[in-house]
């Protein structure tokens, strides 16, 4: 039986999750019901010392050689919940790139993941972690999954478990996304309890050697490469404290040898802040992203697109022709193009006037930042515009970067279907020929709904 003490502080954490929950995705009960892909629920598949369940989605146009990802769900949740809840976005995304997803379901009475005990903070410990990388290995069997795209993300409790999994298992996860966690072991208790109120509430900090060893000793011995790892938290977070933001940062920089000086910072909307730490392209090796003025409710629309990217799962699949999400307006960053899977960038990273605009993979530098503007430009280096060569209004006039001057050759419109219009020529932003290749040049052509004339924000 549990202490009375754990039982109430666990029962305010599941109720707050399923409050969450219920804000998120209305009523959620049961699996879906469609006769073609499905949640479907795994017997059998292995050590698993917990009894966990296992469900698996595996989208009806699955790529040859799939991603993996596992993804976990909060404390008071279940597969069935983050599936059709605040997890959709992943399995959207599943239909249009073709990976496998893996959801591992707490059967305990209190639906949180165990990442405080002994048995939870070593590899193959015969804790939680046990069982969901048993799941791993039976979705790798069955389904050839590319052991390079094996990833984790989760929220709340399974951003906690994220930590942990990456932290135990370098070798298998390539990165994860964490939603509101903390650092692996912070939650760590030595009475048999699930819940470190110390950790929960912030009052856990150490250095990043610190926080960095205590990861270490869940695989002893280890020297291999490490996960990559995206960290998100809401500033008011009063449920898993704000202060485990830096904590995470403080371990995974650690775990990196990295500074804990970003290498780059920026805003992609108005109340976050995210920096990047080693690498600073949509992929870096440790990106942190706080959202001012939030709290315990990660993650919110959006966000999910972020940690695709991040998380490599919009590359190597076939997408369907489902709608892409908007560039919006009023942002910056980098521009994605659907069908190529490459950023809109300046050839050579020029500034000069005339420089020509391509596709180019997805780094982070200042030469793939666009700016959108209320003057409907779109801004690189802060005082260049995206224009259309000589004011061209032909198909295949092409597109340069150029002294910004107000004129209708300057001017973009950005399309709920995501596309991206020139004002003064009324066509859109095309890759040539439906190129994917590095260096392949853009142009304006008439507007048709083909993916490459589609951009996300990266």
């Amino acid at each position: 039986m549990l202490p009375a003490e754990h039982v109430k502080r666990m029962s305010r954490a599941v109720l707050a999750a399923l409050v969450l929950c219920l804000t998120w995705a209305g009523t959620l009960v049961g699996l879906p019901s469609a006769a073609a892909a499905a949640l479907t629920q795994v017997t059998n598949f292995g050590a698993n010392p917990t009894n966990l369940k296992m469900y698996i989605y595996v989208p009806d146009n699955v790529a040859a050689q799939p991603a993996l990802l596992v993804l976990t769900h909060y404390c008071g949740g279940s597969a069935g919940a983050i599936f059709n809840g605040n997890g959709r976005d992943y399995v959207t995304a599943a239909d249009r790139y073709g990976y496998v997803i893996v959801i591992p379901e707490v059967t305990r009475t209190e639906k949180c993941f165990d990442v405080s005990t002994s048995a939870a903070l070593r590899r193959d410990g015969g804790g939680d972690s046990t069982g969901v990388m048993a799941m791993v290995a039976w979705a790798r069997q069955r389904h050839n999954v590319d052991p390079a795209r094996i990833v984790v993300s989760g929220f709340s409790s399974g951003a906690m478990m994220t930590n942990v999994l990456a932290a135990q298992y370098p070798d298998v996860f390539a990165a994860g996304s964490a939603f509101s966690g903390v650092p692996a072991g912070c939650f760590a208790t030595t009475n048999g309890s699930l819940w470190n109120s110390q950790c929960s509430g912030g009052q856990l900090i150490k250095t990043a050697q610190q926080w960095g060893d205590q990861a270490r000793a869940m695989y002893p011995g280890y020297t291999g490469r490490r996960p990559r790892m995206q960290l998100w938290h809401g500033t008011t977070d009063t449920t898993l404290h704000y202060n485990n933001f830096g904590e995470e940062i403080k371990q995974w920089t650690n775990l990196h040898g990295l500074s804990q000086t970003p290498s780059f910072t920026d805003q992609p909307q108005s109340n976050w802040t995210r920096t990047r730490y080693g690498t600073t392209s949509a992929q870096a090796t440790v990106e942190g992203i706080s959202i001012s003025g939030v709290g315990h409710q990660l993650p919110m629309s959006g966000q999910l697109a972020y940690a695709i990217t991040f998380l490599g799962l919009d590359g190597g699949g076939t997408p369907s022709p489902s709608p892409s999400p908007s560039p919006s307006t009023g942002t910056g960053g980098a521009l994605k193009g659907v069908g190529s899977g490459r950023c809109l960038d300046v050839s050579g990273a020029s500034q000069a006037n005339g420089a020509q605009v391509q596709i180019w993979d997805c780094n982070g530098r200042p030469n793939q930042q666009w700016t959108t503007t209320t003057s409907s430009e779109l801004r690189v280096y802060g005082g260049k515009c995206l224009d259309v060569n000589g004011a061209g209004t032909a198909d295949g006039s092409g597109v340069i970067i150029w002294d910004c001057n107000g004129q209708n050759n300057q001017k973009w419109r950005l399309n709920s279907d995501g596309t991206i219009t020139a004002v003064g020529a009324g066509k859109c932003l095309d890759v040539s020929g439906y190129g994917t290749a590095n260096g392949t040049r853009l142009h304006i052509w008439t507007c048709h709904g083909g993916t490459n004339q589609k951009w996300t924000r990266a």
